[in-house]
This record gives C-alpha cells, structure tokens and sequence, in this order.
C-alpha cells in the first residue's frame, strides 16, 4: 500500500479560492509529501458520485484517508461529497453557519460566480488592463506610457511581465514594464523613454545566481546568462535604482501574488477592481 497522502481540492466552480485556501492550509506541513489533485465545477449529484468513487479508490490504495478541501453550495451535491472515506473540510461549512447566526438571516445556497463575469464593467476594465501590459511588455512602445499606473523596471528575466500581468488580471492596474539593457546599466542616466515617468517606476531585482540559472535554461552558455554578466547587470541595476530613488523588490524568494501586493503597499495604488 501507498504511504502518499492524497488532498482532493474540489469545488463547483473554478475552485481558484478553494485551491488558495487548501494550499495554504497544507504547506504549514512542508515536511509531508501531499498528492494534491484539482476537481473544479462538481455541481451536479452525478458528478459527485463519480467523484466519491475517485477518492474511495485512492482511499484504498493508501494507509491515510485522503483530505478532502471542499467548496460546494448545494447541500444534496455536498451530502454525497461527504459520503467519501476521508478528513472532510467543508469552507461552507465552515463559515455558512456562523454567519447565519451572525447575520440572523439564511443563506441563500445559490451557487455563486466567485471567478464569473458578474460585473461587465470591472471585468472590461480588467481585460484593458491586461491588453495595456502586453502592448507594453518589454518596452515595446512608450504610445500612451502615460496612462500607467505603474511601470516595473529591471533586468531580463527578473519577473517583469508576469507580475505585471498579475497587477492587471488581479488588480485591474495598467502596469507596463522595461527591461534594462547593457546600453542602459552603462550609463548614469534614466533610459530616455522612462525619464518622463519617474515617478511611475517600480525597480525588481533578483540574485545573480538565480537569475543565471533562469538565463542558463533559455540561452545556456552564453555571456548573457554567465554569472559574471549576470552579477554585473544586477549590481549596476541596483545601483540605478538608488541613485534616481527608485523603490525596488527583489523577486528571488516572492511568488507574483508576494510582489504584487508588496507593490501595492509601496506605490500606495488603489486597485481598480
């Protein structure tokens, strides 16, 4: 018999928050191994008992009942969920109850649009956002540069455009992004197309031995990726960013959810959605 644990994460809709939340809750045991597995839009009694089926089974495979992080809205989908063998750990149930009694009222158990389009105004909004980031992703133009909420600045490959598209998907904020070239980091000066947008620039940086093992992959022996350019570009980066007083981050230990929020309490941007 296998000595994996299972977690089953399974909701009846995308389960994006379900997933944050089981996530969260299982790496405070970093020093077990879980085979995690997502179950999104289990919304019908059928689905849910080919579902308990699923779990039943890697159930009997292992020597630990499976955890089981669920997010279901109606209660016949939900009562067959928990028929499965395993440490149920229902957020509705968890919290529905409470506020019920909290709030003197009954839920209504209607399976909500958590991650759907129930705002067409703020999801507009946020599409325009992400279409501004990838018109400008890697300095492509400085057209309408202007409109940014925020402009992140670094060298290649320190985590600009992901976290950029973060800002907008998330947030809703028009982030654009510069990477620092050779030509750039040898000079004192601000790039020429960033000097009208001082006040808008957000550095990132990153360790010189993880940013060479990220080049490595991309362009491996190669003096773009050797350490030695690597610790260069990094180090005169830095050192822009101090002189012209620009606040910076380092991506090396932070997920994009980290420095999008860091980014945030340092600008002092609202988010628009």
């Amino acid at each position: 018999m296998s000595h994996t644990r299972y977690a089953f994460i399974i909701s009846d809709r995308t389960g994006i928050t379900s997933e944050s939340m089981g996530q969260a809750l299982l790496n405070q045991f970093s020093h077990i191994e879980f085979k995690r597995s997502m179950h999104p839009f289990i919304d019908t009694v059928e689905k849910a008992d080919k579902m308990v089926d699923i779990i039943n089974q890697a159930a009997a495979e292992s020597t630990a009942r499976p955890l089981i992080f669920s997010s279901i809205v109606d209660k016949d989908v939900r009562e067959v969920v928990h028929q499965s063998n395993g440490l149920h750990l229902d957020f509705f149930d968890a919290f529905i109850s409470r506020l019920e009694e909290e709030l003197q009222t009954a839920a209504s158990h209607i399976v909500g649009n958590i991650h759907g389009i129930t705002d067409e105004e703020k999801y507009h909004a946020r599409m325009e956002a992400v279409n501004f980031s990838l018109a400008h992703d890697d300095g492509a133009t400085d057209k309408e540069m202007r409109k940014a909420d925020v402009i992140l600045v670094g060298v290649s490959r320190s985590g600009k455009t992901p976290t950029c598209l973060y800002l907008a998907l998330q947030y809703g904020l028009r982030a654009a992004n510069y990477p620092l070239t050779p030509d750039d980091l040898g000079s004192t000066d601000l790039p020429r197309m960033l000097k009208p947008f001082k006040n808008k620039l957000f550095g990132l940086t990153i360790d010189a031995e993880r940013l060479h093992h990220i080049r490595e992959q991309r362009r491996p022996n190669s003096k773009y990726s050797s350490i030695e350019n690597c610790r260069s570009e990094v180090r005169e980066a830095e050192s822009m960013f101090r002189q012209h007083g620009i606040p910076f981050l380092s991506t090396t230990h932070k997920s994009v959810e980290e420095l999008a929020a860091n980014i945030l309490i340092e600008t002092g941007i609202k988010r628009r959605s």
